[in-house]
């Protein structure tokens, strides 16, 4: 195979062997375009470390430096680069547990209630 011995290309997997594999890998790697993403912020969840394609959702999701890295060009050797950059860094797995906590279910639920009852109150208020 071309990608050598230590890398294992695995398909559709059940929910619980993906966080299974994300909470032990090294760091997430994330080449492709996407408006969101969700997959970045999941590994962040699972405090791994995302190096990143420097466009789209990822932009808005990972933290340069802090919760990952990006490369600039979706190119064999840039992401070789990225990957030989991040073999000098070091990642902390709270910082990037608490940046995914950003985007968890419950913060949307708290941050949307109170802006419904904030502009409840206001159009109660004016009428």
């Amino acid at each position: 195979a071309l990608s050598g011995p230590t890398v294992e290309f695995k398909g559709r997997l059940p929910w619980a062997e993906v966080t299974e594999l994300m909470a032990n890998c090294r760091a997430f790697l994330f080449p492709g375009f996407e408006d969101f993403g969700i997959a970045p912020v999941e590994a962040q969840a699972a405090g791994r470390p995302v190096i990143a394609f420097a466009r789209g959702g990822a932009l808005d999701t990972i933290i340069a430096g802090e919760t990952g890295l990006f490369f600039h060009e979706q190119s064999v050797e840039a992401l070789t680069t990225a990957i030989e950059q991040f073999e000098t860094m070091t990642f902390e797995p709270a910082a990037s547990r608490a940046n995914a906590e950003r985007f968890s279910e419950t913060r949307f639920r708290r941050e949307l209630a109170g802006f419904v009852a904030e502009k409840w109150a206001a159009f109660t208020a004016s009428v």
